[in-house]
């Protein structure tokens, strides 16, 4: 794992497709932001994190458009992994699991933003992203037991 890979991930946190177009995957990494603009319009994305931000969380739970909300979770991880991999990261096998489960952990996050979670209404969010936690953490496991049980650890 070089600091160029590094480098491409963090750009792909910034904003997905940033990291493809570092990479010089000019096409993929322009689909990639177009992607994200129409998700975050359409999910009112932008709006959300402000009022999150502010402390407005019912009010983040309301202008939410879940429908749209949902699909950035997999856009997000998706394009932070493809960046990183065409760098030259996560070469070992199953390397990919704690992006994959990330990206499924926060889209639950997301379907019980609006809801009590220990006695907490975190909105969509701070749920999604206490989520990411957990998240990657089973995907290390996940990868670790997968990996000895196929034989390659």
């Amino acid at each position: 794992m070089g600091k160029n890979s590094i480098e491409k991930l963090f750009w792909s946190i910034a904003l997905p497709g940033f990291g493809q177009l570092l990479n010089g995957k000019y096409v993929k990494g322009i689909l990639l932001i177009a992607l994200e603009f129409i998700i975050n319009v359409q999910a009112n994305f932008n709006q959300i994190i402000l009022l999150s931000f502010r402390g407005e969380i019912q009010q983040a739970v309301d202008q939410a458009n879940y429908g749209w909300l949902m699909f950035y979770p997999c856009l997000y991880f998706f394009a932070m992994w493809d960046a990183y991999k065409d760098a030259g990261g996560g070469r070992t096998p199953f390397a990919f699991f704690p992006f994959v489960f990330a990206a499924y952990f926060v889209t639950v996050g997301i379907m019980f933003s609006g809801t009590r979670v220990l006695g907490v209404v975190w909105g969509p969010i701070w749920l999604p992203i206490l989520s990411v936690i957990p998240g990657v953490a089973i995907g290390f496991l996940i990868k670790i037991i997968v990996r000895k049980w196929v034989g390659t650890e």
